[in-house]
């Protein structure tokens, strides 16, 4: 297999999450209370792709905050203005990718392995683990095509799939790209596979894209198997069911299906249902 790097996506807003992300970039939302990025770098590292030198990260809507969280784990690319797109980004670091093929990932992917038999060799099983279950996209890979995770349809985008948050591309491809706003669909996916160059790889487990309010409870209802996480802190005095309390959250009221952020507080008398509360007052009905 030829030689790999990553590069995580975490540059966008996520305008359909608003008004969350205008509190967190959507990167950092949490979800079964880890950050979306940090699930997107769990799944990553589990094929053994981790660290400056074979993994990036881009920033740029409220960049600061994606900069802080990443830290050292991750090369940073902060784009400025606004955000390049999945091409542009990607045309950014060539420089570091320098002549490797790169395994991109979308932040916002929620991906939740289904059981994996433990003679496979690929690392963790389990419904929530980051397990290296998306390793079926790297396996016999000649650095020649281009290959996407993807999920039945519809809406059936390549062929019966869906696009699943994760591609592999060749770095001749790579090498091409522009860094100008753009996107991979139509600078690279499209163009492959009218070549005959487009492989769809089937993902088996869960994915969701959490772009809106509902699919976000859903991703976090399912991360905790529709049961309750109380993070670390938390005080809840009120009921809660089917529900993600954040750290240091405060609940006195109830609870039902719904997600707390961190310190966030549904008071006494108060019922958050099938929604997601930040702070003390800022409701998101996930409809």
């Amino acid at each position: 297999m030829t030689d790999i790097c990553a590069v995580i996506l975490a540059a966008g807003e996520g305008r359909r999450l608003r008004p969350l992300t205008e509190h967190l970039p959507k990167a950092l939302c949490p979800v079964g209370n880890v950050a979306l990025l940090d699930r997107a770098m769990a799944r990553v590292a589990a094929l053994g792709i981790a660290g400056p030198a074979d993994l990036a990260v881009n920033a740029c809507y409220l960049g600061d905050q994606v900069v802080a969280h990443v830290g050292d784990r991750a090369h940073l690319s902060v784009e400025p203005g606004d955000p390049f797109g999945t091409a542009g980004g990607v045309a950014l670091l060539k420089d570091w990718i320098g002549g490797r093929g790169v395994l991109v990932g979308n932040a916002d992917a929620y991906l939740a392995a289904g059981e994996i038999p433990e003679t496979s060799g690929r690392g963790e099983g389990g419904a929530d683990g980051p397990a290296a279950d998306i390793a079926e996209l790297l396996e016999g890979w000649d650095g020649s095509t281009v290959r996407m995770l993807g999920v039945p349809g519809p809406p059936k985008e390549f062929g019966r799939h869906r696009f699943a948050g994760f591609s592999l591309l060749p770095w001749d491809l790579v090498e091409r790209l522009e860094a100008v706003p753009s996107d991979l669909v139509r600078t690279t996916w499209r163009p492959a596979e009218r070549e005959g160059r487009l492989e769809v790889v089937e993902y088996r487990g869960t994915y969701l894209d959490t772009g809106t309010p509902r699919d976000y409870v859903t991703a976090n209802l399912h991360a905790v198997h529709h049961e309750t996480l109380i993070g670390e802190g938390a005080v809840v005095t009120g009921s809660v069911e089917q529900a993600v309390i954040g750290a240091g959250a405060v609940v006195a009221g109830q609870v039902v299906r719904g997600v707390v952020w961190p310190g966030g507080e549904v008071l006494a008398g108060e019922t958050l249902r099938d929604a997601v509360r930040v702070g003390r007052e800022l409701t998101v009905a996930a409809d």
